[in-house]
C-alpha cells in the first residue's frame, strides 16, 4: 500500500518541477531517518527477535528507496527476496538455535567504545570520499527511459541463469547446514 502511494507521489512529482523535485526530497529525507533509527536500535537492542524485526524496517526502508528512484523491480526483488526470504530464515535460525526470547545479558560487550569509534571512523571516510568525488554535482532531473521489468528478467533468465541457479543451490545447503547444526542428536 505505502509503495503504491509513493509510486502515485513519484508519478505527480515527475510532472511537476522544481516542486515535485522538492517533495521526493522529503519523502526520502523521512525514509532514511526512519531507516537510520531502525538501525540504531537494531544494533543496540538486547533482543533478538526485535533486532530481526528492526532489520525489516530498515530492509523495508531500502525497497521504499527504490521506488522513489523508479526502480520498481529492484523495490519488489527487495521486498520478495530480503524482507520475506531472508528474514524468514532468520527467524527459523533464531527458532532452531533455541535462542532466548528476551533480554540476553550476556551479548553486552565491554569494549563497544571500539565498535562506535570504528562507525565513526568508517562514517568519516565515507564522508570524505562522497565529498571529494562528487563535491557541488547535482543529480541531473532530466527525463530518463526507465530500464523495462522485462529487459531485467530476459537477462537474468538468459546470460546470468548459471550464477542465480548457483545462489539458489548454496541457499538451500546454508538451510540443510541450520537444520544439522540445530537438529537433536
Amino acid at each position: 500500500m505505502i509503495a503504491s502511494l509513493l509510486e502515485i507521489g513519484l508519478a505527480q512529482t515527475q510532472e511537476l518541477s522544481s516542486v515535485g523535485f522538492d517533495l521526493v526530497n522529503v519523502f526520502f529525507g523521512l525514509i532514511a531517518v526512519v531507516a537510520i533509527a531502525a538501525a540504531l536500535k537494531m544494533v543496540s537492542t538486547a533482543n533478538v527477535v526485535h533486532a530481526a524485526l528492526y532489520l525489516l524496517v530498515v530492509l523495508s526502508s531500502v525497497a521504499a528507496v527504490y521506488v522513489l528512484l523508479g526502480a520498481e523491480f529492484a523495490a519488489a526483488t527487495q521486498v520478495l527476496v530480503y524482507l520475506g526470504a531472508i528474514m524468514v530464515l532468520m527467524l527459523f535460525g533464531v527458532m532452531l538455535t533455541r535462542a532466548k526470547i528476551g533480554k540476553e545479558t550476556d551479548l553486552d560487550y565491554e569494549h563497544r567504545w571500539v565498535g562506535v569509534l570504528v562507525g565513526i571512523l568508517m562514517f568519516a571516510v565515507m564522508g570524505y570520499s562522497l565529498i571529494e568525488e562528487f563535491g557541488d554535482q547535482k543529480i541531473p532531473n532530466d527525463n530518463y527511459a526507465p530500464i523495462q521489468t522485462e529487459a531485467v528478467a530476459n537477462e537474468i533468465f538468459s546470460t546470468y541463469i548459471v550464477p542465480f541457479e548457483a545462489l539458489s543451490v548454496l541457499l538451500l545447503a546454508a538451510l540443510i547446514g541450520a537444520v544439522v547444526v540445530a537438529r537433536k542428536d
